[in-house]
């Protein structure tokens, strides 16, 4: 083999080498969070753990405009982030729902926000993110990872809230509607009669034929939520999955279910 070979050779392999390094190493500061979304797995204080409210977590999603938005279990915060110099810098407009939160809910809500106000440091490493301030750490984890999205058929979904307009609701008695898709088939209850039906896909929408029910007789708050589910699961819907959530909308509301783990 002559030198001009030798030398050809010892490029390609070279960049060979350095493809394959690049393919596995994604770590460091200078790694991307865009587009991802990332879950708590532990809370320390001074060194101590810090315990987070009953079936909570602190959540954030990084989007692809140069946004990020927050939640630890009641309201969702949204702003614009900075992430260079190995800190998230918020701006200065944030924007939030409006929910009514109590107790240790509220008080996690003052307490993430006034986590994420100091510029708190971060370190990415793979799937796993880690957030510090003087006395504050917060790991978490690639959503992906963490919690991979349920399948949308065979699922059991259950209902959590009905969305009106801008108006989110969640009533007792929601526990009780229930929807499973299985191909072109729909069946589930209303919380007072069973229901079957077709349901026809494209990307990103289900559209729901006429829903057949029983014929149990319901009245006052049972009549009035078959009424908002049968309304609901009507015509095109855009759907989408996240984790253990199905959302489905239309120009007028939707419904939010959610999936078991």
């Amino acid at each position: 083999m002559n030198k001009r070979m030798i030398a050809l050779a010892a490029t390609v392999l070279l960049a060979l080498t350095a493809c394959g390094n690049e393919s596995v190493t994604r770590s460091g500061p200078e790694a991307s969070l865009t587009g991802r979304t990332f879950l708590s797995t532990e809370v320390t204080e001074n060194g101590k753990p810090r315990p987070l409210a009953a079936k909570s977590q602190v959540r954030l999603q990084f989007t692809t405009n140069g946004r990020m938005s927050w939640n630890a279990g009641c309201n969702t915060s949204e702003t614009t982030v900075s992430t260079s110099d190995g800190r998230l810098s918020l701006g200065k407009e944030i924007t939030s729902t409006l929910i009514g939160c109590m107790g240790a809910a509220q008080e996690q809500d003052t307490w993430i926000a006034s986590v994420l106000s100091t510029k708190p440091a971060w370190k990415l490493d793979g799937d796993k993110l880690v957030l510090s301030t003087e006395s504050t750490t917060i790991s978490l984890l690639d959503k992906e990872t963490a919690q991979p999205d349920l399948a949308l058929d065979g699922t059991k979904w259950q209902l959590t809230t009905v969305v009106t307009g801008e108006a989110a609701s969640h009533q007792a008695g929601f526990e009780k509607v229930w929807m499973t898709l299985n191909g072109e088939r729909v069946t589930g209850s209303t919380g007072c009669n069973e229901f079957q039906g077709t349901v026809a896909r494209d990307t990103g929408k289900l559209t729901f034929g006429e829903l057949a029910t029983t014929r149990r007789a319901c009245a006052g708050d049972a009549a009035a939520m078959e009424s908002l589910v049968l309304k609901g699961l009507k015509g095109e819907l855009t759907y989408t999955i996240d984790g253990s959530t199905l959302q489905l909308r239309s120009s007028g509301g939707g419904l939010d279910f959610t999936g078991p783990r």
